[in-house]
C-alpha cells in the first residue's frame, strides 16, 4: 500500500465499471433480483431470498423515479421505467 493510499484506490477503482445513471440502476435492480432469489449471491452463490429488503430496493427504485421525473435523458426513462416493469412483475410472482 502506497504512503497515501491513492495507488491502491486507484487499482481498486479501475476495476469497476464507469458509474453513471444506467450503471446505478441496473447495480439497484440486481440487488433486488438477488434479494428475490433470482440470481444467487455474488459472494456465496447460494439463493437467499429477502422479499423485504427486495420490497424495499423497488421502491427506492420507485422514489427515484418520481424524484427525476423530466431530468433523465430519454434512455435513462426506459431504462428505469422497464427495469420497475420486470422487478415489479418478479415481486408479485414472490407474493403470490
Amino acid at each position: 500500500m502506497s504512503e497515501d493510499g491513492q495507488d491502491d484506490l486507484k487499482c481498486v477503482c479501475s476495476d469497476l465499471p464507469q458509474l453513471d445513471f444506467g450503471t446505478f440502476v441496473l447495480s439497484m435492480s440486481s440487488s433486488a433480483l438477488v434479494h428475490l432469489g433470482d440470481v444467487p449471491e455474488p459472494e456465496s452463490g447460494r439463493i437467499v431470498k429477502n422479499i423485504p429488503a427486495a420490497k424495499q430496493t423497488i421502491d427506492i427504485l420507485c422514489m427515484l423515479e418520481s424524484k427525476t421525473r423530466g431530468n433523465l435523458t430519454d434512455q435513462e426513462s426506459r431504462l428505469l421505467r422497464d427495469m420497475l416493469f420486470e422487478l415489479r412483475m418478479k415481486y408479485v410472482q414472490h407474493t403470490d
